[in-house]
């Protein structure tokens, strides 16, 4: 098995090493010279190689079959990439790459939305009050709200409504309208941190973030029609790539899989919001519209994904016909068995320049293997090939 792909036991392994560390080996007398009578006692490296495999074989068979697909799946993808699962009902962790830390995207609306239902729970927020969007809300890329400001002048909703469209329509507007009333993006950072999601970054909003990755600084009238794209073109190419870079080797709204997929979890079972608000939360993530062809469509008869989407910018400073490089192109969410039992799961690709079907692709062949490995703790048999 993949030391890559290793996902559980990090913490006891170095407990078992402090305390080999600190003991002679069972059985063996150690010598003044520190020898045995007959025996050589091992090396500190052979012993975090002896507690490290004896961890791995610790595991259960299941879990070492989903790691070994998920390396599969993950190491022979062209791409930078994490990929996680969690076991709602277990707690079971296995991952591929789900340590490092990768961007967002619109992923993080769930963070925002996460947000105002905990401030709903504590009273500080009504989600019925009202709230007028005008020119001057107008954010950047996907914001169907756009089309009713430039039609109307203006458009009033319900925080309810703007958490709607933030999520199942990933309106990059009603985001920000609920980013600004629940206190901005300290106030999500002090959400995380309280709900000890600490492993998930909140960057500084949208029009901030998507205007520094393409070397700008934003400008509101970059939110009317194809202005940023016109704008971002007339940055010189190496300014444009080394932003690009250090985005995606440090994201600002960066997170691991293993955090996300871990916070799912926990919303799931419900220990992050109240009944009632878990359900509103999950229910929205059940009628996500965008990405209908990325985990969902790997989904096998009579299962079923609530889930969010995250797609970045692409460096498009390349010849025509070659794909550029996308910052984000991720999937996260919550798949439910026939049976009822869930996982949540994670699939985020900081960086690629693959077709957008092979990324499809690889979120099916994940989705698969979930599918597997619930087949196998659920006790049903294997099919060929499986």
């Amino acid at each position: 098995m993949a030391a890559a792909s290793n996902s559980i036991g990090v913490i006891g392994a170095f407990a078992a090493l402090a305390a080999l560390a600190t003991c002679n080996m069972s059985g063996v007398t150690i010598g003044a010279a520190g020898e045995s009578a007959g025996t050589v006692a091992p090396s500190f490296a052979e012993r975090v190689e002896e507690v490290a495999e004896e961890i791995v074989e610790e595991r259960p068979a299941e879990e070492r079959w989903l790691d070994d697909r998920f390396y599969g799946i993950g190491s022979t993808f062209d791409g930078y990439l994490g990929i996680a699962m969690v076991d709602v009902q277990t707690g079971a962790l296995v991952h591929f790459n789900g340590g490092e830390t990768m961007p967002q995207q619109s992923v993080s609306k769930l963070w925002v939305a996460l947000t105002a239902f905990d401030q709903a729970d504590k009273g500080t927020l009504d989600l019925a009050e009202r709230d007028t969007v005008t020119f001057s809300d107008l954010t950047v890329f996907h914001q169907p709200i756009r089309k009713i400001v430039k039609a109307q002048g203006s458009f009033t909703s319900d925080y309810r409504d703007y958490i709607r469209r933030a999520l199942t329509e990933s309106d990059n507007t009603a985001n920000d309208m609920v980013l600004k009333r629940v206190g901005g993006p300290d106030a999500v950072r002090s959400v995380l941190a309280e709900k000890g999601l600490g492993d998930i970054r909140f960057g500084p909003g949208e029009r901030a973030m998507q205007a520094a990755i393409a070397g700008l600084e934003w400008d509101q009238r970059y939110a009317v029609g194809k202005t940023f794209f016109e704008v971002r073109k007339a940055v010189p190419h190496g300014i444009r790539r080394t932003n690009f870079d250090g985005y995606v080797s440090d994201p600002v709204d960066g997170a691991r899989a293993n955090a996300i997929a871990a916070a799912l979890a926990r919303l799931a079972r419900g220990e992050l919001l109240s009944a009632g608000n878990t359900q509103a939360l999950l229910t929205l993530l059940d009628e996500v519209k965008s990405g209908p062809n990325r985990l969902k469509g790997g989904l096998p008869a009579g299962w079923s994904l609530g889930h969010k989407t995250g797609t970045g910018q692409v460096l498009d400073i390349v010849p025509p016909g070659v794909i550029g490089e996308q910052a984000g192109y991720n999937d996260i969410g919550i798949l439910t068995a026939p049976n009822g039992k869930r996982y949540a799961v994670a699939v985020m690709i900081g960086r690629t320049a693959r077709p957008v079907p092979e990324r499809m692709d690889l979120m099916h062949k994940v989705v698969g293997a979930i599918a597997g490995y619930h087949q196998r703790v659920s006790g049903g048999v294997a099919t060929a090939g499986s």
